[in-house]
């Protein structure tokens, strides 16, 4: 039985929508809330709002594509769905960081992990950084509403080998793990998710929120690059957005003006902080951008005589906290451990060297695991995060410098990582690094773990999380909006995403994201109303 495709038969029903990319003249419109950013922020404040009574347009800068398009290809998704076409990276080029771009965003392509916000980071954001209202207890029926809307749920089939080996492991060591909550119903079990899901399993908002949103009569304008609000005194007065190319690549010179009441900002950590710089929004503490969060990432490969095919299957499904809190809230940096799913693109870039020597890890992959260490940055004084800053075109890039604190964190995760790996019954294992080969037991690597190099370049790295940059709280020296998501110096602007984080979060941040704009929308909904 054929899969539907909800936007062609909704876009039959009557669904508004415009197509920047298709424009030959300028447009203007005009909505009750204009919502820039469709992912888990974006999605999540419009369905509400809309249920609310109120018009809604929501704007996206990346593609609209659905179901139909989506045929598990690595060329065609990463170009077509991804920030830069998957070239976003920080500004010296070391660490890749992968965002959605499309509409939907980063809930199109992420692999579906969902964590509830740990409480050590609540308790950390109410003691440090004046965030008010937002304790466990507090947010706890937030999770459990968006849980419920999105079906995030404990996995429930077992573990596909590749993550298997971290359960192994653990159990054999005598470690902490768990099974992955995923946002999914009626998963096919595919392994494809970072590729945009085929079968509308993925409970992303392309296939729930925003569908919910165009139903009560919401519209959305996607190829469309929020340029910059206009301000007069207090208030933003509109929005100009730049018409984009099909490839989202250039400005057609097409231009669109929104009037709204009220503007909510969800493009992300990195995007919603460059949409304020470049409007010149009043900063009087100079915090939009600053205290950018990552969640550095670094992996470790390891072979084994038996097939992992880590390509098919559920593509997270395990992961230990273990080593997350080992030395307190504040103490040494820490890290969560997961399982990327590889796929050949990915893992050919990921697994590294050239020629011959790629050409031979690659051959390996059918029976190759890759492990990686979530970083949890943002919560000791050695761990400043990074900042945003615009390129000379007005587009964004984050500086994101690595500091001695956080190499302690790779090199401790590196050994972490091989001990576990070696523990699951690898033949050999790799630190994912230049100048690290495979070796065959595990005091060669704890010997080659110790005596690497850990610099920029050399030791890879990557991030899929990106938060902070309009931290929110209620001292406005430390923060850009309140606790409520309300802009400290504009009236009728809110931020409702990851950029509100004070720190990284410690987990996959998508449910800490769809919990807390499900808060703030609420909130704002009835002010609005009022």
């Amino acid at each position: 039985m054929p899969v539907p495709d909800l936007f062609a038969e909704g876009l039959a029903r009557g669904w508004k929508t415009y197509d920047g990319s298709r424009l030959e003249d300028d447009l203007t419109l005009e909505a009750d809330v204009a919502i820039v950013g469709t992912g888990a922020g974006g999605g999540t404040t419009a369905e509400i709002l809309s249920a609310a009574g109120l018009k809604v347009l929501l704007i996206e800068e990346g593609p609209l594509k659905t179901s139909r398009d989506f045929k598990l290809q690595e060329p065609e998704a990463y170009a077509s769905l991804y920030q830069e076409g998957i070239g976003r990276m920080s500004k010296d080029g070391a660490i890749t960081i992968l965002q959605g771009r499309a509409v939907g965003g980063t809930t199109l392509v992420n692999w579906t992990s969902s964590f509830r916000t740990p409480a050590q980071t609540l308790e950390h954001w109410a003691r440090e950084h004046a965030v008010q209202g937002h304790g466990e207890a507090e947010m706890a029926p937030w999770f459990a509403k968006m849980e419920e809307r999105l079906g995030v749920a404990p996995w429930a089939l077992p573990p596909n080998p590749n993550n298997d080996v971290l359960r192994a492991g653990c159990e054999k060591l005598g470690l902490h793990w768990k099974v992955i909550p995923r946002n999914v119903r009626g998963c096919w079990n595919l392994g494809y998710c970072g590729m945009g899901c085929p079968t509308n399993a993925k409970q992303s908002m392309l296939v729930t929120t925003i569908p919910a949103t165009l139903e009560r009569g919401g519209e959305l304008l996607y190829l469309a690059r929020a340029e910059r609000l206009l301000l007069d005194g207090e208030q933003v007065s509109g929005l100009e957005c730049l018409a984009m190319d099909a490839r989202c690549v250039a400005p057609t010179g097409r231009r669109i003006r929104v009037r709204a009441r009220h503007y909510v900002l969800a493009g992300g950590g990195i995007n919603t902080p460059a949409l304020l710089l470049r409007s010149a929004a009043p900063d009087p503490h100079d915090r939009v951008g600053k205290r950018t969060f990552l969640h550095p990432v670094n992996f470790s490969a390891a072979q084994f005589d038996t097939p992992i095919n880590p390509f098919y299957g559920a593509p997270q499904s395990i992961y230990s906290d273990h080593f997350q809190w080992d030395d307190g809230v504040a103490g040494r940096m820490s890290y969560k451990l997961e399982v990327p799913p590889l796929h050949p693109a990915l893992a050919a870039t990921l697994l590294g060297r050239f020629g011959e020597e790629n050409a031979l890890r690659m051959a390996e992959l059918p029976r190759t695991n890759v492990m990686l260490a979530l970083l949890r940055d943002g919560f000791h004084p050695d761990s400043p995060g990074g900042s945003v800053e615009l390129r000379s075109d007005g587009t964004p890039v984050l500086d994101y410098p690595m500091t001695p604190y956080a190499w302690d964190g790779i090199r401790r995760a590196f050994h972490s990582m091989a001990e576990i790996q070696f523990a699951a019954g690898a033949k050999a294992v790799l630190p994912v690094h230049a100048d690290a080969g495979y070796v065959r037991s595990l005091a060669e690597a704890r010997a080659l773990i110790d005596s690497l190099s850990l610099e920029l370049y050399r030791t890879r790295l990557g991030s899929a999380h990106v938060m902070g940059g309009c931290a929110m709280g209620e001292d406005p020296r430390q923060a850009v909006v309140d606790s409520l998501g309300r802009h400290h110096q504009l009236e009728n602007l809110s931020i409702h995403d990851g950029s509100l984080f004070p720190t990284s979060i410690g987990a996959n941040p998508q449910l800490s994201v769809y919990a807390f704009s499900a808060k703030l929308a609420s909130a704002l909904a009835e002010r609005l109303k009022a």
